[in-house]
């Protein structure tokens, strides 16, 4: 019988994880889960950066202005933050039970990012890559459905590995102390189970 092969150790710091608020208006409470979140990342030292998807300014997207005038810039660095990590978390509101307009018209445009010579394309990049989410809302259920529909999405427009943590913070507004900080425990708890969930993945994917 042969052997299996080994798996080699990945240590957890070495992973690098995107953080996308599917939110940037001033005040979101996404944004405020979002940089929460980052900051937790940081203490496993684990490298992580964030991406402002309302400053990539992508138009909607349109299969005659795709033909006219090609893929947008800023799609292509969605792309090149996706292809220099190894995971990414995903902090989405909901807008009417469903997905923000700003996430799901920035991932249309990515699926359509050719490839260059730098860079595989936008799906290629996004294959196998581990995921997961976040979302927070003043309402009790913290954003839970349109949470579902991002996981549909994800998993299979863009075979992202999606992990089966996730978090819903419901009453937002009253989540957060003066600091930007989770106000309850088990809260930070929920959250940290989600950040270990996909940084581990990540490593184990890694390491194979």
């Amino acid at each position: 019988m042969t052997a299996p092969r080994p798996t080699r150790e990945i240590p957890l710091k070495t992973v690098q994880l995107l953080i996308i608020p599917a939110s940037s208006r001033s005040g979101s409470w996404n944004r405020k889960l979002a940089a929460f979140a980052a900051d937790r990342v940081r203490k496993t030292g684990c490298g992580v950066s964030e991406i402002d998807l309302r400053a990539l300014d992508l138009p909607i997207y349109d299969g005659d202005l795709e033909a006219a005038q090609g893929v947008p810039a800023g799609a292509g660095q969605l792309q090149r933050a996706i292809a220099a990590c190894d995971a990414v978390l995903f902090v989405a509101p909901e807008y009417n039970g469903f997905p923000p307009p700003l996430l799901i018209n920035a991932l249309d445009w990515l699926s359509r990012a050719p490839a260059t010579t730098a860079l595989p394309a936008g799906l290629a990049l996004t294959a196998n890559k581990p995921a997961a989410l976040l979302s927070a809302s003043p309402g009790p259920a913290g954003g839970l459905r349109s949470m579902n529909f991002v996981r549909q999405y994800l998993q299979m427009a863009f075979a992202m590995i999606v992990v089966p943590q996730q978090f819903a913070l419901g009453r937002a507004h009253e989540a957060f102390d003066a600091t930007g900080a989770l106000l309850d425990p088990g809260q930070v708890r929920a959250v940290d189970g989600v950040l270990r969930s996909v940084l581990t993945l990540a490593s184990g994917l890694k390491g194979a």
